[in-house]
């Protein structure tokens, strides 16, 4: 759908008003580079961007309705669209007339293409100008890709590279990457540049260049932990704190993942498939791929044994007086 979207775009088939929502940051930063290239090809553009935490509305619609000195359309963005999302009364920065942007949006300026991007899960249906941007607004939704797609997504990257990856290469690349698409396509780039003229990036290549985010690592340490591959994790979680990270919140972080493992595994028992298991827990489809074959799925007692561990040492960390460091690397080398 968003292909389609973007192919309108290119073709010069633009609305006055876009809603982008949703929490992947790539196809929101996506969209308006390519709505940014379209305007600039048909002459200098003025950009205009309103944070709504802190302007209000009524500033987007009277810089829209303005007619634009050097160009025949203006592109206005108004970032933080959270008037579409529920919020709790009295906590809001910025009083927004939203009745007003419901009549505004029946009949928006000619002259100018406004963006309003929501980066949120979710948006409240009950509101009417929430109603009102669905049914006025040209809607792309950004939200995370499935597993399959995430591949689709990575070779479409690699062909604009003139690169290619053997199966094995791609899924250590997105295993140890992630699943955030604007690092995973700086990490493609910077890995294809390094491999000059050479068309394959092999593995070896993607595990010496390619930096792991903190949760992917922390995804690994959990593993081994759990494998009893004590000095792997031990080695990782020394890594960690080479980087800073604090001892709290990497117990949190593995809390987390076991916790997800004892969800997926009861999930599974039930018959549930990868899919609908991420579907039901709202998490990343590929997280959940990852942990699907895991065999530690089926000891749930060990599973749950680790969670009340963890909660120990959350405990410890908060209260004792002694090395934190220490008290964390305790726990794993158990």
């Amino acid at each position: 759908m968003i292909s389609e979207k973007w192919m309108k775009i290119a073709n010069n088939d633009l609305s006055d008003v876009y809603l982008l929502y949703g929490t992947e940051a790539y196809f929101i930063e996506e969209t308006l580079k390519r709505l940014k290239r379209q305007l600039n090809e048909q002459g200098e553009v003025e950009i205009i961007t309103f944070d709504m935490e802190e302007k209000s509305v009524d500033e987007v619609m009277y810089e829209a309705d303005t007619i634009p000195f050097f160009s025949d359309k203006k592109l206005v963005i108004a970032k933080n669209a959270f008037f579409l999302k529920a919020t709790e009364k009295g906590k809001e920065k910025v009083l927004h007339d939203t009745v007003s942007l419901e009549k505004w949006l029946q009949s928006p300026s000619p002259t100018a293409i406004v963006v309003f991007i929501a980066p949120y899960e979710k948006l409240d249906e009950r509101k009417k100008i929430t109603k009102a941007m669905k049914q006025t607004a040209n809607i792309i939704e950004a939200t995370s890709l499935q597993a399959h797609d995430l591949k689709s997504w990575v070779l479409h990257e690699l062909k604009a590279h003139g690169k290619t990856m053997s199966e094995e290469t791609m899924e250590r690349f997105i295993e140890f990457g992630g699943t955030d698409l604007v690092h995973l396509q700086t990490e493609l780039a910077k890995i294809a540049t390094f491999v000059g003229e050479a068309q394959e990036i092999d593995t070896e290549t993607v595990k010496k260049l390619l930096v792991r985010t903190l949760e992917q690592d922390v995804f690994t340490l959990g593993n081994a932990y759990l494998a009893g591959n004590k000095s792997e994790a031990i080695a990782i979680y020394h890594d960690l704190l080479k980087q800073k990270e604090d001892p709290l919140k990497l117990n949190a972080l593995i809390a987390t993942q076991v916790r997800l493992m004892v969800q997926v595994g009861h999930l599974k028992k039930k018959g549930y498939h990868a899919q609908q298991i991420a579907g039901q827990l709202k998490v990343h489809p590929y997280r959940v791929k990852l942990l699907y074959d895991n065999p530690i799925l089926y000891n749930e007692a060990k599973l749950l044994q680790t969670l009340n561990d963890l909660a120990t040492v959350d405990l410890q960390l908060k209260t004792l007086n002694i090395n934190r460091n220490r008290i964390l690397e305790l726990f794993l080398m158990k």
